[in-house]
């Protein structure tokens, strides 16, 4: 596989962990905390194949319509993961960033986040996103209250406004654009996920439930990745020449 077949940027969408620990005969929390392992190989299969940018789901803006066990579970998990894990990371050159909306969470989890962010702010090998609190629908119209507030202020002209100036208020400013969405757990949707980053993502879905989404599964992702012919709009017959 050619290092131009390789996405440069991967999201997924971590589903299947309740319906894991079902198949196990325990409660759902118990497939959360499996899920974790995969969080591990997923991110040192990236840096291994020289993905730039790892975007994960973990927490949407509709889940906090769980149960409330479930989701304290979840916060807990969130916390506990952040102290276990940022170290790790640092140690392998990770950058870390949680994009979403922060204001539902508690004081204490929002400090561990920016702690987590200043400590891994320099690493250079792999870019990694945690959603938490995200919806693709709040990411587009937080950026247009930001372009609304700057028209408001005089600080730009509403003509100014583009695809460009747009994209740089969105919660992956900056970052290579998503060329590959994952979704695990057998669901064929993306679940208000990444709406304005999705253009012309590729989508893949796979029935393997997010605990079982081995570095194995992972490189049937990319190899069906890299034999699709991406074309942006172009004809096939402009794309090989």
């Amino acid at each position: 596989m050619s290092s131009q077949s390789i996405p440069r940027h991967v999201a997924i969408i971590m589903d299947g962990n309740g319906r894991w620990a079902k198949q196990r005969g325990k409660i759902r929390t118990f497939g959360h905390k499996a899920g974790v392992d995969s969080v591990r190989s997923s991110v040192t299969y990236a840096r291994k194949k020289g993905i730039q940018v790892l975007t994960l789901f973990a927490f949407s803006s509709e889940n906090w319509n769980r149960p409330a066990d479930e989701v304290g579970v979840l916060m807990e998990l969130f916390k506990l993961v952040l102290k276990s894990e940022v170290k790790r990371l640092h140690k392998n050159d990770v950058r870390l960033k949680v994009v979403g909306d922060l204001s539902r969470f508690d004081e204490k989890l929002v400090t561990r986040i920016r702690e987590a962010e200043a400590m891994t702010a320099g690493n250079q090998s792999l870019v990694l996103n945690i959603a938490a609190n995200y919806g693709g629908r709040w990411d587009i119209v937080q950026a247009a209250r930001q372009l609304a507030d700057k028209v408001k202020s005089g600080e730009m002209d509403s003509a100014q406004i583009d695809e460009t100036s747009f994209d740089a208020h969105t919660s992956l400013s900056g970052l290579a654009d998503l060329d590959l969405l994952i979704r695990t757990g057998g669901e064929s949707r993306v679940s208000n996920f990444l709406l304005w980053q999705l253009a012309y993502a590729e989508l893949y879905f796979t029935s393997a439930l997010w605990p079982d989404f081995t570095e194995q599964e992972f490189e049937l992702a990319v190899a069906d990745f890299s034999a699709r012919q991406r074309r942006f709009g172009k004809t096939g017959e402009q794309v090989e020449v």
